[in-house]
């Protein structure tokens, strides 16, 4: 019988643990998994703050992540991919090559979204990507005391921006721009907390702001009103990475791939998407918010289903919902955020100096369940059932 082919786009948290959990749950000489990614190590994402404001991080090179798992790393950038041919051309080292597959685990994630202000894409930073916070890192070093630095967006990734680099540069003058309130979806204590740290770490407020131009020197709001700024960071949200909708595959007007509640893309059942990439149902129909807290069960999701079909046994089906937003607001302070099912703030928080290490524990772990995507647990490797063509024999029952 020839080896199952499984190829994995994209090695984030969800990626990542996706190739690792299918690996471990299938014998080795029934697949041969194939995790496509630009860089040889494991970047973790939810710390690209610390890294601009000039932290180091711990390197985590997937040749040690991966060893004895049987996944194979091929660096290169994904650059087309042929849904109904089921094929995907990468370009590495060498040039481009085309690799078949018999299942696809589509896992590119997302970058920054400028929502297509003028001179955002050529003024403003990023710290979607480890590339960025390093632009901004060397960018940040040489600023001169006094001047300023204008964070953009008053998400989760701009409150932990502006604290951070606050609390390491207490020399410049940190100022953020939200189109709402500050932390207007948090809880009352939680709003009182991050207004706190705020102030006390000298961070200026422009609430109700949206920012329609970004210069050299300055950022302006629609209104006509101007903010200097000698470094512009722009956190106003997330975009999908473009190759989706360039493809066969069904995708949502924002170009995630729509995928059924096994993260199975619904026009191509040998396509699977998770993590950023996929419009995914969580509690009451609302889609799940692209972040590291979603895209972590969508792999579990991914990889479990994969196994299941192949193996010919009943497809698991676990319910997605969220428990808390972790938010740093430097290294000595926090926010845990507690909310319902579907990620909607409730009264209960914690915040200060424990719901720091809380969160510091938590980027630990998200990277820990990388490297041990069972969990620690053994699993047994079960046998592919498939026929002469190495096509997966349908599926037992499943779990509706």
């Amino acid at each position: 019988m020839q080896q199952h082919r499984i190829i994995v786009l994209g090695a984030g948290y969800a990626g990542a643990i996706a190739a690792g959990r299918v690996a471990k749950r299938l014998r080795p000489e029934d697949v041969r998994v194939t995790l496509v990614n630009a860089e040889p190590d494991f970047v973790e994402r939810v710390r690209m703050h610390q890294l601009a404001a000039g932290q180091d991080l711990k390197p985590r090179p997937f040749s040690e992540m991966f060893a004895g798992t049987g996944v194979e790393l091929k660096v290169g950038r994904v650059t087309a991919v042929d849904a109904d041919r089921r094929a995907v051309t990468v370009r590495g080292a060498d040039g481009e090559e085309e690799l078949a597959y018999d299942s696809l685990v589509y896992a590119l994630g997302s970058a920054w979204n400028t929502h297509d202000v003028p001179g955002a894409a050529e003024h403003a930073h990023e710290i979607a990507s480890r590339p960025g916070a390093l632009r901004l890192r060397d960018r940040l070093a040489a600023l001169a005391p006094g001047q300023s630095v204008l964070v953009v967006g008053g998400g989760l990734t701009g409150l932990e921006a502006a604290t951070e680099f606050a609390e390491a540069r207490p020399d410049l003058d940190i100022a953020l721009a939200a189109r709402g309130e500050l932390g207007d979806w948090l809880s009352p204590t939680g709003r009182a907390h991050v207004r706190k740290v705020f102030d006390r770490l000298g961070i200026t407020v422009h609430e109700n702001t949206a920012v329609a131009e970004v210069g050299a020197g300055c950022a302006t709001t629609a209104d006509g009103t101007s903010f200097p700024a000698a470094v512009t960071v722009w956190t106003a949200g997330f975009a999908v990475h473009p190759l989706a909708a360039a493809t066969a595959l069904e995708t949502a007007e924002n170009g995630q791939i729509v995928v059924d509640g096994t993260m199975r893309s619904v026009s191509h059942p040998d396509v699977y998407a998770i993590g950023d990439a996929a419009l995914v149902a969580g509690p009451g129909g609302k889609p799940l918010r692209m972040s590291c807290a979603s895209g972590v069960p969508t792999a579990w999701q991914a990889a479990d289903a994969i196994a299941a079909r192949l193996t010919g046994a009943k497809v698991p089906s676990t319910p997605l919902r969220y428990f808390n937003q972790c938010v740093s607001l430097g290294r000595k302070d926090g926010l845990i955020q507690y909310v319902t099912a579907d990620d909607r703030a409730v009264r209960a928080a914690l915040k200060g100096r424990v719901a720091a290490l809380y969160k510091e524990l938590i980027c630990k772990g998200a990277a820990w369940g990388v490297a041990n995507p069972t969990a620690g647990l053994i699993i047994r490797r079960r046998p592919v059932v498939a026929g002469r063509d190495g096509a997966a024999a349908p599926v037992v029952a499943e779990q509706r």
